[in-house]
């Protein structure tokens, strides 16, 4: 795999790792996986931005499903204005998710009935709070896991302010290497850079921590393809524009310069 100073390589080592120790496990789907347990990841942001070169990623169907988490919705409708269908095979016959992500991020129920907008009040936090230990925004609500279509596979991040540079830490209870996991990592690393933006901050580092790490057995051939290929230079990405809210952000306020990819690694999406 050549030299590993490329930050891709934390992503390829992941594959080659789960490649050579993954232990076979049965899921709730007809294909299985091979999975270890337990592994982080560190992308320095400095070497630009995340967005895997190693087979090309689509940047404006992944900016938009984060514009839907953001919002708030649970309704797949938006994903379908932006010829997004992935999540189809979750849905009731409304298009609904249930209290999935977006719900729990702006809308998490409090048992006075009340609601917290847990993303907006960490970005308050990091403003007025910065040494906090305890910045963080949770998917995982353990009231409302019955009613999700899909119990959340990346389940909270952490903020940490140190010395005017933020840093996030993701953490995913499961991950599907080859398909989900690249567009977390480019998700939330466009996430931390909105939340700098907001705060004043110098997005610094993303970290990416995983429970159970796996590859479905149909993207075996896929991942042994992939991990031959040798990263080119990340992009950078770049938020233009006065933005001033969370909920303001649009496309246009994002350049992506310099993005150049090896070919897209066709496989398929395994619905649990």
């Amino acid at each position: 795999m050549g030299s590993m100073t490329h930050p891709e390589y934390e992503y390829l080592k992941l594959m080659a790792e789960i490649l050579k120790n993954g232990k076979s496990k049965p899921t709730r789907g007809i294909h299985g996986i091979k999975s270890i347990f337990g592994y982080q990841m560190h992308f320095d942001m400095r070497a630009g931005f995340p967005l895997l070169t190693t087979k090309k990623m689509p940047f404006k169907t992944l900016l938009h499903e984060l514009f839907w988490f953001i919002s708030g919705s649970t309704n797949i409708q938006y994903l379908h204005d932006h010829k997004i269908h992935y999540w189809d095979g979750f849905a009731d016959d409304k298009l609904n998710l249930g209290p999935v992500y977006g719900a729990q991020w702006r809308h998490w129920k409090s048992p006075d009935g009340t609601e917290i907008d847990q993303l907006q009040w960490a970005i308050d936090e990091i403003k007025n709070n910065p040494h906090s230990k305890g910045i963080i925004v949770s998917a995982w609500n353990v009231a409302d896991l019955e009613a999700m279509r899909l119990p959340p596979c990346h389940t909270m991040f952490q903020f940490d302010v140190t010395k005017g540079k933020l840093r996030m830490q993701l953490y995913q209870r499961s991950s599907d290497v080859f398909l989900g996991l690249p567009f977390n990592i480019a998700q939330y690393a466009m996430l931390l850079q909105m939340v700098a933006h907001l705060t004043g901050l110098e997005a610094r580092e993303l970290i990416v921590s995983i429970g159970n790490a796996h590859l479905y057995t149909n993207h075996l051939e896929q991942a042994k393809e992939q991990i031959q290929r040798k990263p080119l230079p990340f992009p950078k990405l770049k938020i233009v524009g006065d933005v001033s809210s969370i909920g303001d952000f649009a496309e246009e306020n994002f350049v992506l310069e310099g993005y150049e990819a090896l070919p897209h690694i066709k496989a398929p999406l395994v619905i649990l």
